[in-house]
């Protein structure tokens, strides 16, 4: 099984100035996505305490209370290591219609949960852009309770093909970094320490009126992290030869000569398996671990 570091199509230092930069609003794709990915909680017996919401405004805030409606009972850890965000987050649930939500019901946490404390952690579009996604599995990986599981969606390689294909055909460098194969995800969840990973995929096409429209979306959706990306900023001459090329490669006749761009959807689900404890050599084992390991037994299944 291959060793999975930092995504080499992907700059660090414009991935964490992406983070900090992220408009504070929930996109239009990732709440769809989310929408589409809580449906898939149905099949999952085990219903938890206590759950962890990763990112919530940028991964979709409707998307987060439809899973904070299907668990009323159940505690909430918010992650939000954006500012701009929590702030969004925290004034929107002083507002007097947030009071009469179902998920104001449960107790919410703000910050990373402790170790081993949380039975569900929710992520949607997140991995995607960041620097360093095994090392983000695996602080989900800790912050799971024994037996609990992971959600989470990302963009698969297919996605903005058309894209890349028209730079391409010009000389242009990368019009995007390199986006990680579902099977790759499952390998990197293994080695994260989960077991049991489920993977599937899912392919969405959207279509817009001219390049100025396209252009909004993908701003709200990231930034090219390539590292051989453009370099430096680009004038209004330049916009108007990549709206022309748009117009030119994106138009689709079965859309009445809309701009349509695919997008390629991955859904990942895994648990946190009971630790091995190996008889040879000196062993060791977390408290929260073993604490889990007593007190648990394996609940249900996907």
């Amino acid at each position: 099984m291959a060793e999975f570091t930092a995504p080499p199509s992907i700059d660090p230092q414009a991935a964490h100035a992406w983070q900090r930069r992220a408009p504070a609003h929930s996109p239009w794709l990732h709440e769809e996505v989310g929408r589409r990915m809580q449906e898939r909680l149905q099949w999952i017996v085990q219903k938890p305490e206590s759950w962890c919401s990763w990112e919530p405004v940028y991964g979709g805030l409707e998307a987060h209370q439809q899973v904070a409606e299907r668990y009323p009972a159940a505690d909430i850890h918010i992650v939000e290591s954006r500012p701009a965000h929590a702030a969004l987050l925290r004034s929107q649930l002083d507002k007097p219609w947030w009071a009469l939500s179902r998920w104001r019901q449960a107790k919410l946490h703000w910050g990373l949960p402790a170790p081993g404390s949380v039975q569900m952690l929710w992520a949607n579009m997140a991995l995607h852009q960041h620097p360093n996604p095994q090392k983000l599995l695996q602080t989900w990986h800790q912050s799971l309770a024994v037996n609990g599981f992971v959600m989470f969606s990302c963009f698969g390689p297919d996605t903005l093909k058309e894209l890349r294909a028209a730079y391409a055909s010009q000389g242009w460098p990368a019009a995007s970094h390199e986006f990680t194969d579902m099977h790759d995800w499952g390998d990197m969840l293994v080695q994260a320490g989960f077991a049991e990973p489920v993977m599937d995929m899912e392919r969405i096409s959207l279509s817009y009126s001219g390049a100025a429209q396209l252009r909004a979306e993908l701003r709200e959706l990231g930034r090219n992290l390539h590292p051989a990306r453009f370099g430096g900023l680009r004038g209004r001459q330049w916009r108007d030869q990549l709206d022309a090329l748009l117009t030119a490669k994106l138009a689709n006749a079965q859309e009445q000569g809309r701009l349509v761009l695919s997008f390629e959807i991955i859904y990942g689900h895994a648990f946190k398996p009971t630790p091995r404890m190996k008889v040879q050599g000196e062993s060791s084992i977390s408290v929260q671990d073993m604490q889990q390991m007593l007190r648990q037994g394996r609940p249900g299944g996907a």
